[in-house]
């Protein structure tokens, strides 16, 4: 199977390529940005195109979601042109304004915010001009490197010394990138042998968690991990923010719908933070900016 993932420094296309290099039944092509022309996609010929998400568009300028827009936009008109099909991954940010329950596929977003309505819009493009589609809403993606790696800033931010701001009223699943990775090629792989169930899929860890106590259970499996290594480093506080006045807004994604159709089990978060924190460690153990600051700090 050969597929076209767009946006290379994305973390998802990072992580793609990761997993690709474990296996030798998936061959990828990555392109450094989101343009698609109908030439350069009949040259490659994949069997699908996969385009990351736009990390947290309510956070963004509204130019940058309008640009990721018409990029999708111009995709999908390639793929049509030439029957390829595609895979676009979301944010479940298009869920504004969250959610009593988890959210199944079938709820339609409906956001306020103009630049998530121009999301909703290509997606309804999608959904109703190629057949041949998946559309992933994700949880928000966490990963070491690349662009849009909430973990990889948070530890850069901690271990620099620098004060964290987190909302502790937004409750979510984080999702890592190496999980959604690995989830993505086998359902692709499922469908590349005949099963043709395209549509709408949830995709996210489990275990609903607010933005504050990710990050706060990151912080302190930090200190584990630097104590265990035998050094002494100050990181960043924390600093708790309220969005909501008293009511938390929950975007938890069902994602039963993905397990029924292709056997895709979440995976939890935490084992994920744990497993990248070892390998984060373990990289970082000779960083001489670190010893220095673990000396100042004996």
């Amino acid at each position: 199977m050969k597929l076209l993932i767009l946006d290379a420094g994305h973390c998802l296309s990072l992580a793609l390529a990761r997993e690709a290099n474990r296996r030798t039944d998936t061959e990828l092509v990555i392109e450094a940005g989101m343009d698609l022309e109908a030439s350069r996609l009949a040259e490659i010929s994949p069997d699908a195109v996969l385009v990351p998400p736009l990390v947290q568009p309510m956070d963004i300028e509204p130019a940058a979601v309008t640009a990721h827009a018409a990029a999708v936009e111009r995709c999908l008109a390639s793929c049509r042109e030439l029957g390829v099909p595609l895979v676009w991954a979301v944010s479940d940010q298009l869920y504004e304004d969250g959610f009593d329950g988890p959210i199944d596929e079938h709820v339609r977003p409906e956001p306020r915010d103009e630049g998530l309505r121009q999301l909703m819009a290509v997606g309804q493009q999608i959904r109703d001009l190629h057949p041949r589609h998946l559309i992933i809403r994700l949880g928000p993606l966490f990963a070491l490197e690349g662009s849009g790696a909430w973990l990889g800033s948070m530890l850069d931010s901690l271990v620099g010394g620098d004060e964290l701001s987190a909302a502790q009223d937004v409750i979510f699943c984080p999702t890592s990138a190496d999980a959604a990775a690995l989830a993505l090629i086998g359902m692709l792989q499922q469908i590349q042998c005949g099963a043709e169930s395209w549509g709408v899929y949830h995709l996210a860890g489990t275990e609903p968690v607010s933005a504050f106590a990710f990050a706060s259970m990151v912080r302190t499996q930090l200190v584990t991990r630097f104590e265990g290594l035998g050094q002494s480093l100050v990181l960043g506080e924390l600093k708790a923010l309220d969005h909501h006045h008293g009511q938390p807004l929950r975007r938890v994604l069902n994602c039963r719908r993905v397990l029924q159709v292709f056997g895709v089990h979440q995976k939890p978060w935490r084992l994920e933070v744990g497993r990248m924190l070892d390998a984060w460690c373990q990289a970082y153990r000779p960083s001489d900016q670190l010893l220095d600051r673990c000396g100042d700090n004996a």
